[in-house]
C-alpha cells in the first residue's frame, strides 16, 4: 500500500476554468494535459487510473497532482528553465538604443554592429538581438520627397477627384514623357535561365542613342497612347497632342492630367489649348509625379520590356516599345485608384508630424 493521496476540492469557478482549458482547439497541448489530469483526480480516480486513461506515466500525474493542490491554477504553469544568469543589464540596452537613434561613429555615416561592439564593449550578436528586438535597421534609408506648391491641397483634390468621380461625356487622360531611354546593349550575349542558375549578362554595355516616349494614358479603360520621338522639345509634345487630338472622339471633353515641365506651359501649346476650348489641363503639384497614373504604366513598361532588353539600334528600341504598347492596347486594364484626397492629405500630414520635418 503507498501513501493515500490527498483529495482535490475543485471550486466551480476552477472547474469551468480547467473544462475550457481540456478542450478548447486553441489551448496549449502541455495546458490542455494538465487540466485533464487535474479533472481526472477531483473527480476521485487514483493516480494509476489517470495515468492509463490518459496514456502518461504515474510521475506525470503525481507531479501535476501535488502542483494544482499547493499552487492552483497558477501552478499548473511552466516554471522559469534554469540557465545562465542574464549578463546585459537594462541600463546597457537603453545605452546601446540611445547610442544607435541618436549618434553615428566617428568615421562613418551609420553603425553597423562591428562598429558598435569596438564602442560599447558588447558582441555583435548581442546588438544584432537588440536591434531586432527593437526593429533597428541603420544600415537601411528610404528617401522621400516632400511637394512646396503652395496649391498642393486643391491640386491633390482637383486630380483625385478626376480619378474617383470623373466628369460625364468626358476623357481623362494622364500624359507624360519617359525622356531619355537609352537602347544599351551587352558587350556578349546573355547566358540563358537554367536551373538553380539566373540568366547572367555582362554588367558593361554599350550605348546606341536615346528615344523619348510621349504617353496618354486613358484612366477609364487603361488604354495608351503613344509615340516616340529623338527628341523632348515643345515642339515634339505638339506633335504628340494632334495625335491624341486624332485618336479621341470629337464629341467629348478631354481633361489632361500632366506635371509642370516646361514643354507643357510654352506659349505655342498654351495657344494650341486656347484653339480647342474642349481640353481642360489639371497640373500636378511639383514633386508629385505620383498623382500621374501614367508614371505607373511607365513602370511597368520599364520592368517588363526595357531594363533587360538588349537594343542593337534606337530604332529596335522604338519597335520594340510599340510592340508593347500594341500588345498592352489589346490586353489593357484600368488601374485602381482607391485613396481619396482627404486620406492622402492625412498620410502626408501624419508623415511631417512623425518626422518632425516642420512642413506643412
Amino acid at each position: 500500500m503507498g501513501r493515500p493521496t490527498k483529495p482535490i476540492a475543485l471550486s466551480e469557478e476552477d472547474r469551468v476554468k480547467l473544462q475550457e482549458w481540456a478542450r478548447r482547439p486553441k489551448s496549449a497541448q502541455r495546458l490542455a494535459l494538465r487540466a485533464r489530469i487535474v479533472l481526472g483526480c477531483a473527480d476521485g480516480m487514483e493516480n494509476r487510473q489517470v495515468a492509463r486513461q490518459l496514456r502518461i506515466a504515474d510521475q506525470t500525474v503525481c507531479k501535476w497532482r501535488e502542483r494544482f493542490r499547493s499552487g492552483g491554477l497558477d501552478g499548473l504553469a511552466d516554471e522559469p528553465r534554469p540557465g545562465t544568469p542574464r549578463k546585459i543589464t537594462d541600463g546597457q540596452v537603453e545605452a546601446l538604443i540611445t547610442r544607435t537613434l541618436e549618434t553615428v561613429p566617428a568615421q562613418g555615416t551609420h553603425w553597423s554592429t562591428r562598429t558598435m561592439a569596438e564602442v560599447t564593449g558588447l558582441s555583435q550578436s548581442a546588438i544584432s538581438r537588440i536591434w531586432r528586438a527593437f526593429s533597428l535597421q541603420p544600415h537601411r534609408i528610404e528617401t522621400f520627397k516632400l511637394s512646396s506648391d503652395p496649391f498642393f491641397v486643391e491640386k491633390v483634390r482637383d486630380i483625385v477627384g478626376l480619378y474617383l468621380n470623373p466628369p460625364e461625356r468626358a476623357l481623362v487622360l494622364c500624359v507624360d514623357e519617359k525622356s531619355q531611354v537609352q537602347a544599351l546593349d551587352r558587350t556578349r550575349p546573355i547566358l540563358p535561365l537554367r536551373p538553380g542558375v539566373p540568366a547572367r549578362q555582362t554588367h558593361d554595355y554599350l550605348r546606341y542613342g536615346t528615344t523619348s516616349l510621349f504617353a496618354a494614358l486613358d484612366v477609364a479603360t487603361g488604354k495608351v497612347i503613344g509615340s516616340c520621338h529623338r527628341r523632348h522639345r515643345h515642339q515634339e509634345f505638339l506633335r504628340f497632342l494632334d495625335r491624341i487630338e486624332e485618336a479621341v472622339p470629337t464629341h467629348l471633353d478631354i481633361h489632361l492630367v500632366m506635371d509642370n515641365y516646361g514643354t507643357h506651359k510654352m506659349p505655342k501649346v498654351k495657344r494650341w489649348f486656347a484653339r480647342r476650348l474642349r481640353y481642360h489641363v489639371h497640373f500636378t503639384p511639383t514633386s508629385a509625379s505620383w498623382l500621374n497614373q501614367v508614371e505607373r504604366f511607365f513602370g511597368l513598361l520599364t520592368e517588363r520590356r526595357i531594363r533587360r532588353g538588349t537594343f542593337g539600334s534606337v530604332r529596335e528600341l522604338e519597335s520594340a516599345i510599340r510592340d508593347y504598347l500594341s500588345h498592352h492596347n489589346q490586353n489593357s486594364k484600368p488601374f485602381t485608384w482607391t485613396a481619396d484626397a482627404d486620406s492622402i492629405l492625412r498620410k502626408i500630414a501624419r508623415f511631417c508630424t512623425d518626422s518632425g520635418t516642420g512642413a506643412h
